[in-house]
């Protein structure tokens, strides 16, 4: 069970699941969250931050799904036994 405190009301979190336990931990492992609270507000604001870089970028990054699915249509795609090697070269000029 997790306890959170919110506004000066507690909060009890029941976790049941073993595997979403274990994830907690060690994102507080890896976190250095001193709390579960504190892991909380961390992953919110990452989550926060990530959704306004999709709502500011929106228009980009749908212009180059456009983009490639055109490119698709016209036959321009990547053969997929040819797709590793085309990723690791581009790796690679990284």
């Amino acid at each position: 069970m997790i306890r959170l405190i919110a506004e000066r009301k507690a909060v009890n979190i029941e976790i049941h699941d073993a595997a979403l336990e274990a994830r907690i931990q060690k994102q507080l492992q890896s976190t250095s969250s001193s709390s579960v609270e504190e892991l909380l507000v961390h992953l919110l604001e990452t989550q926060e931050q990530q959704d306004r870089w999709l709502l500011e970028n929106r228009d980009t990054i749908n212009e180059k799904v456009a983009r490639g699915i055109e490119q698709l249509d016209r036959g321009e795609g990547i053969p997929e036994d040819r797709l590793d090697a085309h990723l690791k070269r581009l790796k690679s000029q990284t």
